[in-house]
């Protein structure tokens, strides 16, 4: 297993992460424990979850983990969580507000059965309260000793640039990771998040890295999907079940892309498609969703394939995303470089 720095932090953690959200609804208990113990096993640390996974349960899951795990296996783990959506069906069940976050944490705290957790990352963008509440409020959970850093989910460009800048100048706890969704399917991310990352020392933790189930090889052109899927595709309803991707040339294209460098290398799909991603700059660790400890097993294979730079110029070519001239093609870049040798 490869190990990184967690954004700019101190902290190492593995360069995949285990996400947890299929715990206590597609994963049962048993199941869910199988994958913590394997993940661990292969030498991973970083276990994300968040209050919101099937209720709570999956805090609960991994808190009962944790509890009958010996000491030395608690302590390579490092936790992560989120708080932010509906946790109560009332006025101040939600959101970014200090009255929520404390509550939310508190009962995180109480579901994984520990005192402090490494990662506490607000799940998405709350526009109702003010970020100077939402990071004064965190800083304060930090010097509290319930939380060791604090990340951002689902931010976009400007709401993660504001959140540095205002933790800069009030001296309050940075955010030292991103928690997006990115993949070969979803490269948007690159325009403004990567490079303000990459600007700000955060660490990108990537989720979704398999497109929802596109970039495993289980849809194929003129193919209906057959059995039960993530996307809840009808059978009888043909390529029409697929959804907007399937009508997409684009996400076609990258699939082929990704099952050719995959029997080039004699490995699966995914692994192809998490080993690219691990390779982008700023990225921290991509965390994995598997229902399955077979799922789960592939994934992590992908930690000793390093893809050559003709395979991931195919990839990068084949998910290429299409944009308009300004301000992000070609009009926008040029109008942003500026030639060091000088001239007109």
């Amino acid at each position: 297993m490869e190990y990184r720095k967690l954004g700019r932090s101190g902290t190492a953690v593995s360069a995949l992460a285990l996400g947890t959200m299929t715990f206590g609804a597609e994963t049962d208990e048993a199941g869910s424990h199988a994958q913590l113990d394997r993940f661990v096993e292969a030498g991973g640390t970083l276990v994300d979850t968040a209050d919101v996974y099937a209720g709570g349960a999956s805090e609960e899951i991994i808190g009962r983990w944790l509890a009958q795990r010996p000491a030395e296996t608690r302590e390579r783990v490092v936790l992560a969580t989120k708080g932010r959506f509906p946790v109560a069906d009332e006025p101040n069940g939600a959101g970014l507000s200090r009255r929520h976050l404390r509550r939310a944490l508190d009962a995180s705290l109480r579901r994984l059965g520990v005192d402090c957790v490494d990662l506490y990352q607000v799940h998405a963008f709350d526009a109702l309260t003010p970020l100077e509440e939402t990071l004064g409020s965190l800083d304060d959970l930090v010097r509290a000793g319930k939380i060791n850093y604090l990340g951002l989910s689902n931010f976009t460009g400007w709401q993660l640039q504001r959140a540095v800048d205002l933790a800069e100048r009030h001296h309050l706890a940075p955010p030292v990771t991103l928690q997006p969704q990115y993949s070969l399917l979803v490269r948007e991310v690159e325009w403004e998040l990567v490079p303000a990352c990459v600007a700000n020392g955060i660490g990108i933790l990537p989720w979704s890295p398999l497109g929802g189930g596109w970039l495993t090889g289980k849809y194929r052109r003129d193919e209906a999907p057959s059995g039960a899927t993530r996307l809840g595709e009808d059978p009888e309803r043909g390529m029409e079940a697929y959804g907007p991707r399937a009508r997409d040339e684009r996400t076609w294209r990258v699939v082929d892309a990704v099952r050719e460098v995959a029997a080039g290398r004699g490995t699966s799909m995914s692994q192809v498609a998490i080993a690219w991603l691990v390779g982008r700059p700023a990225v921290s660790s991509v965390i994995l969703g598997a229902r399955s400890l077979d799922q789960l097993t592939d994934n992590l294979g992908a930690v000793e394939l390093r893809l050559d730079p003709s395979e991931v110029e195919r990839l990068d070519q084949a998910s290429q995303i299409a944009v308009g001239d300004y301000p992000y093609g070609p009009l926008g870049i040029d109008q942003r470089h500026r030639n060091i040798a000088g001239g007109r």
